[in-house]
């Protein structure tokens, strides 16, 4: 098989019925698989699979395993030279596709890609995870092209030419099954958020590139599992993105990046309190506390991605603060940001 798309499905019955069928009418491409693997739905899911969608192949799984491990045991059955990860909230455009796999063919040295990810509710605008191509500050925090932390852009066109990025998003990822596998897939501790950064971080560090293309479209959502405003969202991305940092950053800058953090993630928590949303900042200090506790667990992965790092520094990396930028600059847009970095 050429291509495996993959639906990683827990409760989204109402998006496969909404958005199977213009998946399965837009990708009729020869070669092209779509398969939903189940994080074992209580909602009707798998009887509208198997009434609906007799044709799609089905992986069932014993509990939610999360986007992390669930992705990794479905892709471990699957045999195709390409994964292509897919969100089940995302409604897919015209040629969406084709161009993402025409240019992962004719550039092998491409190791994964994204398409331009809009968003569902408007579709002017681009949508929070992915963007246009995710990018990293030295400090962890995530940005894209398109959107700097709630601030999100229109989209004019303005970046619709294919660049290389630090981070292709997870809501619609494609990457070579060989290298996913010879790296180690996404990690089964991060349960949820973050792991493709985590992953592709990977990919970075080891000489691989990404990339996005904007000439491929598709709507996203958002928030189908768990809304921006979910102190259990809060925790995962705060804890996960500490556990990245603790992962695959080289040591001559691991304490001092770990400590600059540390002030960050406090006034954040700050900020969440005088906001009123007093239960993510709990969220933020028990990231905080249970990342502290799972430092001995990760120790051989970080010294695994240490060992197999071919460069250190990434050029996809903003190497000054998205945080002061954007807060006290006012930088909120990924143009201004990259201005004289």
């Amino acid at each position: 098989m050429k291509v495996a798309i993959v639906i990683l499905n827990w409760n989204g019955e109402k998006f496969l019925e909404q958005f199977l069928p213009i998946l399965i009418n837009k990708t009729q491409i020869p070669d092209v698989e779509i398969i939903v693997a189940d994080n074992a739905s209580t909602d009707g899911s798998m009887k509208l699979l198997t009434e609906s969608f007799k044709t799609i192949k089905t992986i069932l799984f014993d509990k939610n395993y999360g986007f992390a491990e669930g992705y990794n045991r479905a892709l471990a059955q699957i045999d195709s030279e390409y994964y292509l990860l897919l969100n089940s909230d995302i409604e897919v455009g015209d040629n969406w596709l084709q161009p993402m796999l025409k240019f992962m063919e004719e550039h092998k040295e491409i190791s994964a890609c994204q398409p331009k990810i809009k968003s569902f509710a408007n579709r002017q605008m681009f949508e929070h995870a992915g963007a246009a191509g995710g990018f990293i500050d030295y400090l962890g925090f995530p940005f894209c092209r398109g959107r700097v932390f709630n601030k999100v852009e229109v989209d004019n066109g303005q970046y619709d030419s294919i660049v290389d990025v630090f981070w292709a998003t997870g809501a619609c990822l494609m990457i070579r099954s060989e290298i996913f596998n010879k790296v180690g897939g996404l990690d089964n501790a991060f349960f949820a958020h973050m792991e493709e950064i985590d992953l592709c971080w990977r990919l970075n560090s080891r000489g691989y590139r990404l990339v996005c293309i904007p000439e491929s479209v598709v709507y996203h959502v958002g928030g189908g599992t768990l809304n921006a405003e979910s102190p259990y969202k809060t925790y995962l991305n705060f804890r996960n993105n500490l556990l990245l940092l603790y992962k695959n950053l080289p040591q001559k800058s691991l304490d001092k990046t770990l400590k600059k953090r540390r002030y960050f993630d406090y006034l954040a928590a700050f900020q969440f309190f005088i906001s009123g949303k007093t239960e993510n900042a709990k969220s933020v200090l028990k990231a905080r506390t249970d990342f502290n506790k799972m430092l001995p667990d990760f120790e051989e992965k970080r010294k695994e991605n240490i060992l197999y790092a071919t460069k250190m520094d990434c050029n996809e990396m903003l190497k000054k603060s998205v945080v002061v930028d954007f807060f006290l600059k006012r930088k909120h847009t990924y143009n201004q940001l990259i201005n004289n970095n």
